[in-house]
């Protein structure tokens, strides 16, 4: 069965639910709204009864039936128009899966920038806590109500409450007052409150965040370079075959020795938008108790400013370091190319980024959900008992919540080469049907199988 007929069916067996779900919802107010059933029925006492109660009046499940209604007309007219890009972008993840099934390498790839982002995370930790043991220590006076009962001579005679004092000088000039002997307790004491560091370090420090999140957003920039390139490669080799073993290390020697300045830039972009968020998250934090309206609907839509820009950003670094990684321009060079292409296509770009999205999330939850169910038949069997007997679960849930979590970050680290080699390919594609027109000079290196759904072929 080929992509469009998979699609066909796809798309008529949603279609037949989606009618189901109409015709369902609105006999359901047709029955309600000619058997209403009483008031007293539907005001029970319990939470489950008042939930089950909204769904025997006749008005939810009109709400109910308009929203399916609206919702398979929305994506009726959105298959309608994007029938033929989902159509490729269901071929693009085909091939997708092809380029990573002919470097096998770049599944396992992801392990080692995560293994230098735990170093970076790591060092950033322990600078922090260098830093902040940074500095003289501070102490000030802490003076009771029972202050009589301690005396302090010379310069501690007049000891106030929140005064800087030393805890060796106080513990010499300060006795209780009817022994001198005795050390004071309680009524007046030198307490340690923090440390006075110098004012550089906390530069330092704000160079410590900067340095982290650069380093952090280099590395994944690294990463995608070195896959955008192995993928790249394995697009613009007309036999697959002739793609050479070592691809993947190729590809990280390039980005090594032409490519670092391209991603240092690319990634400081990124860390600037960074710290722009965490300063107003700070501001956030600062302004929120005096409570004021309009300062909050202000830094609300300044944070959702800065967190779409972030997402954009990100957006395009990825496709500029793409471009880089197929024509080896500088990074403000691959930037306006990769827009500029991406733009021309943009109906193809929707198609492909919300089907590949929603696969790749589908994907990832049937994993997690399933690794998850087998964890907790396993922690529910016998077989757990007899080789564990002396382990009793009290919440086996527990665990598999952890396990799902676990596997689904696990699933999206891995998937991300998918991602990658979806995105590189689209990018390559585009660039096919633009610059070549099938000739025996400019043959397209799309697969027959592209060619076949764009009515192109090779002559």
């Amino acid at each position: 069965m080929d992509d469009q007929k998979l699609f066909k069916f796809c798309l008529s067996v949603n279609v037949v639910r989606s009618g189901f779900r109409v015709y369902f919802s609105y006999h359901q107010y047709d029955f309600y709204s000619k058997n209403p059933l009483s008031e007293q029925y539907k005001l029970q006492p319990n939470l489950r009864s008042l939930i089950s109660s909204y769904f025997v009046e006749a008005r939810t499940w009109l709400y109910i039936l308009i929203a399916i209604a609206v919702v398979l007309v929305v994506i009726l007219l959105l298959v309608l128009v994007f029938r033929k890009r989902i159509v490729i972008a269901i071929a693009l993840i085909k091939e997708g899966s092809k380029a990573v099934s002919s470097n096998l390498t770049t599944v396992l790839f992801p392990i080692f920038p995560w293994i230098v982002q735990a170093a970076v995370i790591l060092l950033s930790i322990l600078m922090f806590l260098y830093l902040a043991s940074i500095g003289e220590p501070q102490y000030k006076a802490s003076v009771s109500k029972n202050a009589s009962l301690c005396t302090c001579s010379d310069a501690y005679a007049n000891l106030k409450n929140g005064d800087i004092c030393d805890p060796g000088i106080f513990n010499k000039l300060c006795h209780d007052t009817n022994n001198r002997n005795i050390q004071c307790h309680g009524s007046i004491s030198c307490l340690y409150i923090g440390l006075n560091p110098p004012r550089i370090v906390q530069y330092f420090k704000i160079i410590n965040v900067v340095g982290f999140f650069w380093l952090v957003f280099f590395i994944s920039a690294f990463a995608e370079m070195v896959l955008a390139g192995a993928f790249a490669r394995w697009y613009w080799t007309i036999r697959k075959d002739d793609v050479p073993f070592f691809n993947l290390t190729n590809s990280i020697y390039r980005t090594f020795r032409f490519h670092l300045g391209t991603l240092a830039f690319g990634s400081l972009i990124i860390t600037i938008c960074r710290i722009i968020r965490l300063i107003l998250e700070y501001i956030d934090g600062k302004l929120k108790k005096y409570d004021n309206e309009l300062t909050k609907a202000i830094l609300c839509c300044c944070r959702c400013f800065c967190w779409c820009l972030e997402n954009f950003l990100k957006f395009m670094n990825r496709n500029a370091y793409i471009m880089c990684a197929i024509h080896g321009k500088n990074f403000l060079s691959s930037a306006k190319d990769a827009f500029n292409l991406l733009m021309r296509n943009v109906l193809r770009v929707i198609a492909l980024d919300k089907t590949t999205d929603f696969l790749f999330f589908l994907s990832k939850l049937f994993i997690s959900l399933g690794m998850a169910a087998v964890c907790y038949v396993y922690l529910t069997s016998e077989i757990f008992h007899q080789h564990f007997p002396h382990v009793f679960l009290h919440y086996p849930l527990a665990q598999v919540v952890f396990i799902f979590l676990g596997t689904y970050i696990i699933a999206t680290v891995f998937f991300g080469v998918y991602s990658m080699a979806v995105d590189t390919l689209f990018l390559c594609f585009l660039e096919d049907c633009e610059r070549n027109d099938g000739s025996a000079d400019r043959p397209y290196f799309m697969s027959k199988q592209l060619m076949k759904i764009l009515h192109k072929n090779n002559k």
